[in-house]
């Protein structure tokens, strides 16, 4: 292929590709006008990329808009069930696998027990065996399949091929490879607060910078700027669970005292209590005095924790996690609480809720080669 050859067909796909762009990041369908007028290219032409595409089966007519007196406008949209991807979240409760469409929908769900970590060999392997078995109970077409995310709560070398450190896993200088070597389809590795934090972005665009606060039984977090995660320049951006907010205080799992994750994770909670998430809220709502002065104490240090990364970066914070399911009725007083350490501000109105927060990570994970896919029709 001559290089004018070469300029023509890539000239022809980024047309064909920013058709399909604009009608994937529409809230609604389109007809062939619209996207002709909008994105300034002649009828034949977007007449001819949508017949392709709708051949590929990536493109799908979604009805037709009310008749002027001629045929019938078609409606047009992506189909959204042409391909997805799987998410799966790696933690010491277990493996939670999620199937996401093209327009991240959860198309099927599935939580394994409790992983029994002894050798990460058996990780490996249990987490293919595992991943096998979603597929076939779900029917989920292996053809479709764009690829397999894998997100833990970890530090992952910025090389993506060892972790560094896996404090809730009780793992550090692992290879990743004997995570991933028995999956034979393509994978992505990533931390899953990281993971969590850009699917929170992807939901919100229009919030193009932000610090995202994971609350699991490990607390983690993630930095995007302008849509773009900040990953630092050792991997470790967003670790907010391991800021000291009390020096000697309670001991971390990481092995320091005093760290943020130590306060407000879930597992501090079902720690100390020796009951599970669910519970604790339904007490807390029935007003326990034990229960209440644990999540004073838990909203007192998440305050601390959100106006510190309030401080440091100057943008809005947004809580996420399991934690984060429960959390709706007690925002105004973390805000006020908040508010009160802050020196330049009156309220905590930067302090919001996230969209996802069971499948946030894995969602997010996901949404890796979802969006590879996008980019490279």
């Amino acid at each position: 292929m001559t290089n004018l050859e070469a300029t023509i067909t890539e000239r022809r796909r980024q047309t064909r590709n920013s058709i399909y762009q604009y009608l994937f990041y529409s809230d609604t369908s389109h007809s062939k006008l619209e996207i002709a007028s909008d994105l300034s290219l002649s009828l034949p032409t977007v007449h001819q990329n949508l017949t392709e595409l709708i051949e590929a089966g990536l493109i799908r007519r979604d009805g037709t808009y009310q008749s002027t007196g001629g045929r019938r406008a078609m409606r047009l949209t992506i189909a959204e069930y042409a391909r997805f991807a799987v998410g799966v979240s790696v933690t010491d409760n277990g493996l939670r696998f999620v199937a996401a469409n093209l327009r991240m929908q959860e198309i099927a769900c599935k939580k394994t027990e409790r992983l029994a970590i002894s050798e990460i060999d058996d990780v490996g392997r249990l987490l293919a065996n595992e991943l096998e078995s979603f597929l076939d109970e779900f029917g989920l077409n292996r053809s479709s399949l764009l690829g397999v995310g894998i997100t833990l709560p970890a530090v992952i070398d910025p090389d993506n091929e060892n972790i560094r450190l896996a404090p809730t896993l009780h793992l550090k200088d692992i290879s990743l490879k004997k995570i991933i070597q028995y999956i034979n389809y393509p994978v992505y590795v990533s931390n899953d607060a990281t993971s969590a934090g850009y699917a929170e972005w992807f939901s919100s665009p229009e919030q193009s910078s932000m610090a995202y606060l994971f609350l699991e039984s490990g607390v983690g977090g993630a930095v995007l700027l302008k849509g773009a995660p900040y990953f630092g320049v050792n991997q470790r951006s967003g670790e907010f669970g391991h800021m000291c907010v009390e020096p000697n205080g309670r001991p971390c799992k990481c092995g320091k005292y005093g760290c943020l994750e130590a306060y407000i994770s879930s597992a501090r909670i079902s720690d100390d209590l020796g009951i599970s998430i669910e519970e604790f809220f339904k007490g807390l709502q029935n007003k326990k005095p034990e229960y209440e002065a644990l999540w004073q104490d838990v909203l007192k240090h998440l305050a601390i924790g959100v106006n510190n990364i309030r401080m440091a970066l100057d943008c809005d914070v947004v809580i996420g996690g399991l934690i984060a399911m429960y959390m709706e009725p007690y925002m105004p007083e973390l805000r006020r609480l908040a508010a009160q350490l802050n020196t330049f501000e009156t309220n905590g109105d930067y302090l919001k809720l996230c969209h996802y927060s069971r499948s946030a990570a894995t969602l997010g994970v996901a949404l890796h080669f979802i969006r590879e896919f996008i980019e490279s029709i």
